[in-house]
């Protein structure tokens, strides 16, 4: 699938043979394969029983649909048109009581061990009926990745101890990233670009090695309803890409404040929040990652946190993508099913044979939609921030021993300093570029590709629906306006373009991105 020019960067079986050896990625055989496609290469190298997974979280999205989603979905909407303030308790304590916001957390940390995979599966089933409702989910995993991706595993330990205690009392514990700043959005996402941004956030060194942390952050999604926020902030804001940090900061923090809610176009079941700190105190226990940590790696900061900011956005812009499948899906059965009792001069609308070819380019788009964020997703699986869960003793481990035995088994490992050394040498100093570009590459291509086809299924719906299209019961308008926002967060359908063509397309390094258009 990817273009003549990638054949000209190292294929992945050149990078890092050392880090190849120990398993950690899924390399044998068919590795090379992965460069062509990671859905194929993933048929030998991924454990069967991740399949039983994809088809439970699917079974368990469609009796959440129905139970849950679809009696509130178009409701909730109105109401928060009316009220931007309100925010959605009632439908978060009943997603924790499904067990939504641990069933994705591996065992040895106390979650239901389910595949990651699966989850991809599980939130385009959910944004069939509301990607906003689906986001809610989504984003306390977003939140889940960035810690992950800090390969701090005591922290983690630590924080998704209270995820779990959160559901076992009813008292639902999710997590957030907070990265995007008033001055500051898409260019937060790369290093080559931070640089020119205009910075707020700054967090200052104290002793001991914690932290003060200054500043605003905006646009955050699920802020308000979130107990723990990773945050991004800089210690020199005139060198951002070689100061960055990254902090757990908990609801109720001195210093910490919440801000306004935006009133936004769609998703409006996901708050988007403004989260403001002053002088606000980060005990060095929730420092995730700083220089400090990366001087012992023996690689650059700003190359340790791009990759650290690749792992995440390579896996959640995957998940974009199945937010956006869902919505393709979604707008076109709907459509389809509108147009089934509707009537014409010629009869029965959906006998037109205009009105066939229209729905069929619907549901090409929404199958297209789901290959490009499967192909993402299997790459991530096979070599990127999951791929450590996908080892064959690791996934047998968590398929089969009960979690509680997992947890109290795995807790020596996760809070050993040694291992958690190891681990940030391994999987942040010594990841293979190689992989970083294929992952993150077909990231963006995912995300751009997947929700241009969402929209264009809307703007379809529209074409044959006409006005009756436009009520808001139809759930069609809804549709659309959800689906603009899938354009632009976890960066801009621009920026993930460059990037797909930075990663995966250009034909040599000597090829400069990011440049300045205004640049001599």
């Amino acid at each position: 699938m990817l273009d003549t020019p990638a054949m000209a960067r190292p294929p992945l079986s050149s990078s890092s043979p050392s880090f190849i050896e120990s398993h950690i990625f899924h390399h044998g055989a068919h590795e090379s394969l992965a460069d062509w496609s990671a859905s194929v290469a993933a048929m030998k190298e991924l454990p069967g029983g991740m399949r039983r997974d994809v088809a439970r979280a699917i079974d368990l999205a469609r009796r959440f649909n129905h139970e849950v989603v679809m009696p509130q979905a178009l409701a909730l909407d109105a109401r928060i048109e009316d009220d931007p303030q309100h925010l959605p308790w009632d439908f978060i304590a009943e997603a924790n009581r499904w067990g939504l916001f641990t069933m994705w957390l591996p065992k040895m940390f106390g979650g239901h061990g389910w595949n990651m995979l699966s989850m991809y599966a599980f939130v385009e089933e959910v944004s069939t009926q509301c990607v906003g409702l689906a986001n809610v989910v989504g984003v306390h995993y977003l939140g889940v990745a960035t810690l992950m991706a800090t390969w701090n595993l005591r922290l983690a330990r630590q924080i998704f101890k209270e995820v779990c205690e959160g559901e076992r009392q009813g008292k639902p514990c999710l997590l957030s990233l907070a990265i995007t700043e008033p001055g500051a959005g898409t260019d937060v996402e790369e290093t080559e670009l931070v640089d020119r941004a205009r910075l707020g956030t700054v967090a200052t060194p104290q002793a001991g090695g914690a932290y003060e942390l200054n500043g605003r952050k905006v646009f955050i999604s699920n802020g308000h309803v979130s107990t723990w926020h990773m945050v991004i902030a800089y210690e020199d804001r005139r060198r951002p890409a070689d100061t960055m940090v990254a902090l757990a900061v908990r609801t109720g923090a001195p210093g910490f404040s919440f801000g306004a809610q935006e009133h936004k176009l769609g998703q409006k079941a996901c708050v988007a929040s403004e989260l403001v700190f002053d002088r606000c105190q980060v005990p060095v226990q929730q420092v995730a990652l700083a220089p400090r940590h990366t001087a012992r790696l023996g690689r650059a900061h700003r190359e340790v946190a791009q990759t650290m900011i690749d792992y995440v956005v390579s896996s959640t812009r995957a998940g974009v993508g199945a937010f956006a499948t869902g919505v393709a899906r979604g707008v076109f059965e709907a459509t389809r099913d509108r147009v089934a009792g509707m009537r014409c001069q010629q009869g029965r609308l959906i006998e037109q044979q205009w009105v066939q070819t229209t729905l069929a380019d619907m549901g090409r788009h929404a199958v297209m939609s789901r290959l490009a964020y499967m192909e993402s997703a299997m790459a991530n699986c096979l070599g990127g921030l999951f791929a450590l869960l996908f080892t064959p003793p690791l996934y047998q481990l968590e398929r089969w021993l009960p979690r509680g035995l997992m947890r109290v088994c795995s807790a020596p490992l996760l809070n050993s300093p040694a291992f958690n050394d190891w681990a940030q040498r391994r999987l942040l100093a010594h990841y293979p570029v190689a992989w970083q570009n294929l992952t993150s590459g077909l990231g963006s291509m995912a995300k751009v590709a997947c929700s241009d086809l969402a929209m264009q299924n809307c703007g379809l719906a529209l074409s044959l629906l006409g006005i009756d299209g436009l009520a808001h019961d139809s759930g069609i308008e809804k549709r659309l306006r959800d689906a603009k926002l899938l354009q632009i967060y976890e960066g801009t359908n621009q920026l993930n373009r460059i990037n797909h063509f930075k990663c995966l397309l250009r034909p040599d390094e000597g090829v400069h991105v990011f440049v300045r258009e205004d640049a001599p």
